[in-house]
């Protein structure tokens, strides 16, 4: 009887410790479905979040380049490949329009935005290690609130070059309404308005006598443009028509026909006489007798 009891027993007891099993089976397996779904949403969120030409991207020593892509925004897994940390960044020869998605790159000292379609630097964010800024050949129609931004979102900044945009007085630009005198005004006002760590401007180094210049004299060489609604002028389908204050396809000719009843004459007195005092050479030879 006791030897039935323990068979009874170590039968139940078998029986109840392979459920156990079976249940813990249950369970890792589920733990490790559960983990491999979300290991596979995590790849898919970051094939997702790299939404840029990941081998046109070169980085090397916390500097990086991404040029030629022709893209209309900062990618933000570009952003995360770089690092926060990244201390150059050169974007030219795309079509950005905004680089708000710089705004985590505090530790950046160099900044590359030539030939892009940026119209305003009012999404620059604010790049307190800044040094070097290079907006060349954009689409930069205010520089006034150009300089204006660069000096209140970058306070270190030594070399900026705006160089090629259609607000900027350079002859690089526009040859027909620039000359030197007239970039040469607006680089003290530039000098005066950017921020006193400025060392290089353009092609060309502050000198001590621009810095002084600009310090006297810069608040009055800010550069107005005529446009179209400016009083006074004719009317005109393009700025280009202009030379400053001149109009450029100026003729003396009348605008208007006159027909042959509206005619309008004048007369007047020749008052020369020939003195003798000033020779007018042999007016009365001729080839035959010389």
């Amino acid at each position: 009887m006791p030897k039935r009891l323990d068979t009874r027993v170590e039968i139940r007891t078998g029986s109840t410790s392979t459920n156990a099993t079976a249940k813990v089976d249950s369970t890792t397996e589920i733990k490790r479905t559960g983990y491999l779904r979300m290991q596979s949403a995590y790849k898919m969120a970051e094939l997702n979040q790299q939404d840029f030409n990941r081998s046109a991207l070169t980085v090397q020593r916390k500097r990086a380049w991404y040029t030629g892509q022709q893209t209309e925004r900062i990618p933000s897994g570009l952003v995360r490949v770089i690092g926060v940390d990244c201390v150059s960044l050169d974007l030219s020869y795309n079509a950005l329009s905004s680089v708000s998605a710089l705004k985590d790159c505090t530790d950046l000292e160099e900044l590359i935005l030539d030939n892009n379609c940026l119209e305003d630097l009012k999404t620059l964010p604010v790049m307190p290690s800044l040094t070097t800024l290079s907006v060349n050949n954009n689409k930069l129609a205010d520089i006034d609130g150009v300089l204006k931004r660069i000096k209140d979102c970058c306070p270190k900044v030594e070399y900026v070059s705006l160089l090629g945009n259609p607000g900027y007085p350079d002859q690089l630009t526009n040859p027909t309404l620039n000359d030197d005198e007239d970039y040469e005004r607006f680089r003290l006002y530039s000098i005066y308005v950017l921020p006193p760590s400025i060392r290089f401007l353009d092609y060309r180094a502050v000198t001590a006598s621009e810095r002084s210049n600009a310090r006297n004299r810069g608040r009055f060489y800010r550069t107005v443009k005529l446009t179209q609604e400016s009083p006074g002028l004719p009317p005109s389908s393009s700025i280009d028509e202009y030379d400053g204050l001149d109009f450029i396809n100026y003729t003396p000719l009348p605008r208007s026909v006159r027909t042959p009843q509206d005619h309008k004459g004048a007369y007047g007195k020749c008052k020369y006489r020939y003195s003798g005092k000033n020779s007018e050479g042999n007016r009365f030879i001729s080839n035959n007798d010389l």
